[in-house]
Formats: structure tokens, C-alpha cells, sequence
């Protein structure tokens, strides 16, 4: 039995799939281009490569294809307000990282947020056609973590979250289960728990 397919479910599917944020950069002709994308992954460690889905329609979509180099910034909690501003549609292109405090990455001279969680700096590995999107595997040639904060800005279902951290590390099998399940095998309340 064959049922027609239903766009609608299938956007409320992937609404339901917690992602973290990321704030895309990239630079063609001195004038530099952001996004915000959730459509981020890691593809491969050796060679280190990872992927960004962009939308044919957005115009970063012809700025990151022309420069062939781009950064990833990863976002924390507090950074939701320029999370909000590079994913606002029709913002003016000229200053448009004035707001968020920056810096240029060693390698590529690309924009990186000040206040991310880790940076990566990729040069366009391979662009592969993926509907209405073009699928940008990049090879990091420069990537860096901070120390000073901890706590990823999360997305779910069209909303801004947190983590609430356990005390368990996936690293630790039997500490995670031992905190998930308790000895009359219920869960407890170290697991964790997505906040809204």
C-alpha cells in the first residue's frame, strides 16, 4: 500500500530532529556574507571535512560558491540575538556584521564570531546539487575551540533552546547508564533533558 507524499509531515519531521547553530561566513570581493545554518554536519576526519546545506535562493549561496573559502562559527546560548540577525531575510549586506563582535580567521581572512563555542576555517572541497540546495563540502584548514564558554545554542521545532547537562559523558557507558536508569529501572532525573 502506497500513500501520497506529504511535504507538510515532512517539514514537521525534520522540525522535530534538535540541531545546533552555526553562523556561516565567507568574503567575495571585500564584502563579506553570513548565515545562519542549522544545516551543518561533519562529513569525515581524515580528511577533516565537513558540509553546509544552502539554499539556492540565498544569497549566500552564490557569494560562498564564488569565494570557494568559508568559516564556520559555533554558537553558544547567549548568542541567539546574532543567531536571529544573520538568519533575518533582507538585511542590508554592507555592515551587516557591525553588530556582532568579529575577527578574521588566520587562514582564510573570513569573519568569525568572537563569541563562539569553536571555529573552522574550510576551503570548498567538492559542491553537490541536493534539490533546491547545493550541498558545500569543505576541508578545514584551521579549527579552534574556546575555553571560555560551554553551552550550545540549540534548535528545535522553529524555537531557540538549551542543554541541560548530565553529569554523565557518552565516553562512559556505565555512567551513562547509570544515570539514566536507576535500580528499579527508572529514569532519573540525570539524564539529559531539552529545555525550550
Amino acid at each position: 500500500m502506497t500513500s501520497a507524499f506529504d511535504s507538510w509531515s515532512f517539514r514537521q519531521a525534520l522540525g522535530r530532529f534538535a540541531s545546533g547553530v552555526t553562523v556561516v561566513t565567507t568574503v567575495v570581493d571585500g564584502e563579506d556574507h553570513a548565515l545562519t545554518a542549522s544545516a551543518f554536519s561533519s562529513v569525515s576526519l581524515d580528511p577533516p571535512l565537513v558540509l553546509i546545506c544552502v539554499d539556492h535562493k540565498n544569497r549566500f549561496h552564490d557569494a560562498v560558491l564564488t569565494s570557494g573559502a568559508w568559516a564556520v562559527s559555533m554558537l553558544p546560548e547567549s548568542a541567539q540575538g546574532a543567531a536571529t540577525w544573520f538568519a533575518t531575510r533582507g538585511r542590508p549586506l554592507e555592515g551587516q556584521l557591525d553588530r556582532v563582535e568579529h575577527h578574521r580567521g588566520p587562514t582564510t581572512g573570513t569573519a568569525i564570531l568572537d563569541v563562539a563555542l569553536a571555529w573552522l576555517e574550510c576551503r570548498t572541497w567538492r559542491v553537490h546539487e541536493g534539490g533546491d540546495h547545493s550541498i558545500v563540502i569543505g576541508e578545514v584548514v584551521w579549527a579552534r575551540v574556546s575555553d571560555a564558554v560551554d553551552d550550545p545554542l540549540l534548535y528545535y521545532r522553529s524555537h531557540y533552546g538549551a542543554l541541560l547537562h548530565s553529569a554523565a559523558s557518552e565516553k562512559s557507558t556505565l555512567a551513562l547508564r547509570d544515570s539514566i536508569i536507576d535500580d528499579a529501572g527508572q529514569q532519573s532525573s540525570g539524564e539529559e533533558t531539552w529545555r525550550a
